[in-house]
């Protein structure tokens, strides 16, 4: 290869935890990998000087909505794209809760072409654990594992039937892929909207107790000491799923688990003003919860940040707040989301909230990602930690503008964008 055809990186503040380092380096890229990391005095056809930055693996989100198929007018898998690179991340996992479902293999191999056909992010795919992901039959798992479905979630939905649930780990422990979970029993009433407790007493809406996630949680933790399958609990947010998590990694079980931004940040106090760009499922809950999420993050315990991207039309966002929809759109502005609600406060330094976002996830799905080693695809994330900056959801890639974080003034913010040795994203 020509030296023109290289990507030299200099001067960087080298961040790859899954090998342990966290040093001031230069990294070539050739051939779409990773040739060297070090002192390098080789020339290259396009050379980035990157003092004062951070040069990370790509980040890795593994829970989006990208709304296609089916309700494209809130985001496509172009658009979608576009925004995770724009936000630092190179790989991410679509969830099936589309309109139809990804539920079987003709639907695994549509996602993967648009998302080649956009070439901007990989795209990953969790199916569908059930037909139509109404928890009645399950789907064809054996012929989207073949496709390439990374896992199987029916996300949006709790998978009620507790035999059901049980087959679906023991298909998946055939192919060797994850089983996630949205927990939600919905033996306590699907009406809610916000959390239960106080504030959803006063606003006279009806609540979502966190018994709710906490005893599907429970359940399948039961289940996966029978089946002894990959499990992976999706955007747990109270005190009491910490509990669970805590004692089931304590056992050794291949238990893991997510949080999102608005879980680390926002309380149930937010929703006072009837604001639906607060309105997610699970809800915000409290200052308690929050403390319990990020002391599990500060253990060990969580192996996962996703955002949980969830783009909604502003039409639909105006609906009283019963009718709204359920979700908040953060895929650009997530790190920085990240640096406010963790690295601040000393919950854990920059390569520690790295980790959550590169090497761990990739671990979760079993994709062999999330690494600056010699010879691995060249996906690398150049980040300003230091830049300052006012969150302005009128500027975002993303068809999606239900953002709570509006006007907020936050840092830390992703400079370059490198998928496949090809910069994909560049904010000069």
């Amino acid at each position: 290869m020509s030296q023109t055809d290289k990507i030299l990186i200099k001067n960087g503040r080298v961040i790859d935890p899954a090998n342990n380092v966290d040093e001031k380096a230069d990294v070539l890229v050739a051939g779409g990998r990773i040739e060297q990391v070090g002192s390098i005095k080789e020339e290259a056809g396009k050379i980035i000087d990157a003092a004062g930055m951070l040069v990370v693996p790509g980040l890795i989100d593994l829970h989006v909505h990208f709304r296609e198929p089916g309700d494209e007018e809130e985001e496509t898998i172009a658009s979608g794209s576009a925004a995770a690179v724009a936000g630092g991340f190179t790989s991410v996992v679509c969830m099936p809760n589309t309109d139809p479902a990804i539920d079987d293999q003709p639907s695994v191999e549509f996602v993967h072409r648009m998302g080649r056909q956009a070439r901007k992010t990989f795209i990953y795919v969790m199916g569908a654990i059930t037909k139509a992901r109404q928890g009645v039959e399950l789907a064809e798992m054996g012929l989207m594992a073949r496709a390439g479905a990374v896992g199987f979630t029916d996300d949006g939905a709790g998978l009620q039937d507790t035999a059901l649930m049980l087959r679906a780990l023991k298909y998946a422990s055939m192919f060797d892929v994850v089983i996630a979970q949205h927990c939600q029993d919905d033996s306590f009433g699907t009406a809610g909207v916000m959390n239960s407790g106080y504030n959803c007493t006063i606003l006279g809406l009806p609540g979502i107790d966190p018994l709710i996630e906490e005893m599907m949680l429970w359940r399948d933790v039961q289940l996966v000491k029978r089946a002894n399958v990959r499990y992976h609990a999706q955007h747990i947010s109270t005190a009491g799923s910490v509990e669970i998590i805590a004692e089931a990694k304590k056992k050794g079980l291949p238990v893991t688990c997510e949080v999102t931004p608005h879980h680390l940040l926002l309380t149930d106090d937010a929703i006072l003003d009837y604001d639906t760009n607060f309105k997610v499922n699970p809800p915000l809950r409290t200052a308690k919860d929050i403390e319990a999420l990020k002391q599990a993050i500060k253990d060990g315990l969580v192996d996962a940040l996703v955002t949980d991207h969830a783009p909604h039309l502003q039409s639909e966002k105006e609906l009283e707040f019963l009718s709204a929809p359920f979700g908040i759109a953060s895929l650009e502005c997530a790190l920085s989301l990240y640096v406010k609600a963790l690295i601040e406060p000393g919950v854990v330094d920059w390569s520690g909230l790295i980790s959550l976002l590169t090497c761990r996830p990739a671990g979760v799905i079993g994709i062999d990602k999330g690494t600056l080693s010699e010879g691995a695809q060249a996906d690398i994330t150049i980040i300003d930690p230091d830049a300052e900056y006012t969150i302005d959801r009128e500027t975002f890639v993303s068809k999606g503008r239900n953002c709570p974080y509006h006007g907020w003034d936050v840092k830390g913010r992703v400079e370059t964008t490198i998928v496949g040795g090809e910069i994909r994203f560049s904010r000069g």
